[in-house]
């Protein structure tokens, strides 16, 4: 098992436990943590924590690389089990809070932001890294950032994929409380979860669905526009950049990226 469930005082807390790995986001790892998740809520806990064990200071390291499509098939296409997982956090009726301990590298950035509330460490930090792979990211993902942050911030974390500190990720917003490693636990309880257990969760429940309902309703978007985002996606994830990305990771060395931003003109 990469995920440990426990519940105390009507909350569930769910543990990543796979720091050997880095809590990479396996598909084995995505379909357990969905499953926990989906637990916590019919068990009527009135909030998820989500934590990991850390090894060299790492929370969640994001997408395996391993598990990636080389075939000419999307990497985050609608129903992968990463995708499927966010979205299980996203409409989970009651909330769910990530409590961070460490680095926080691609695909659990989205995960982090995905969830109602983060609290962190003062040493934590947030990189949302597909440009070092080569992935092009998919337009549910990029809004979510977009929806959080402000699309500045959003640009920079794209496009540089370089982490940002917890005081910046606070300060932008994507994050709700910064405390020492030592005082985490404690301010979690006094400040998230004892406010929350004397709450109306029947109240919250139908807030936070109104939160997603009003969020989708805001980004109604043409189709056409979905139709040009995917043209310029799959000329990524066919091409040869993406491949490089991949196997560049796995065999340990610096990726030689060839491909032009003009191979995307139409």
């Amino acid at each position: 098992m990469l995920v440990k469930t426990s519940i105390k005082e009507r909350i569930c807390y769910v543990e990543m436990q796979n720091a050997e790995h880095f809590n990479c986001l396996s598909e084995t790892m995505c379909h357990e943590l969905t499953d926990a998740i989906r637990s916590g809520y019919e068990k009527e806990c009135v909030g998820i924590v989500l934590k990991a064990q850390c090894s060299k200071g790492v929370w969640s390291a994001g997408h395996d690389i391993r598990e990636l499509p080389q075939g000419g098939d999307d990497p985050l296409a609608y129903d992968v089990p990463m995708e499927r997982l966010l979205r299980c956090v996203q409409e989970t009726p009651i909330p769910v809070i990530a409590c961070v301990t460490g680095t926080v590298w691609g695909g659990a950035c989205d995960l982090c932001l995905s969830c109602d509330m983060i609290v962190s460490t003062d040493t934590a930090t947030f990189a949302i890294t597909p440009a070092k792979i080569g992935i092009p990211y998919n337009a549910s993902g990029i809004m979510h950032f977009i929806n959080q942050l402000g699309i500045n911030k959003a640009r920079e974390m794209f496009f540089l994929a370089t982490p940002i500190t917890a005081q910046d990720a606070l300060n932008v917003g994507l994050i709700n409380r910064v405390a020492k490693a030592e005082d985490l636990d404690q301010m979690l309880e006094e400040q998230f979860l004892t406010p929350l257990r004397r709450n109306s969760i029947m109240s919250i429940s139908a807030i936070k669905r109104q939160f997603r309902a009003l969020s989708k309703a805001a980004n109604l978007i043409p189709s056409e526009t979905f139709e040009h985002i995917n043209a310029y996606r799959t000329k990524v994830y066919k091409g040869t950049d993406y491949l490089e990305g991949i196997r560049s990771f796995l065999e340990k060395r610096a990726p030689v990226y060839k491909g032009k931003a003009s191979d995307l003109d139409d």
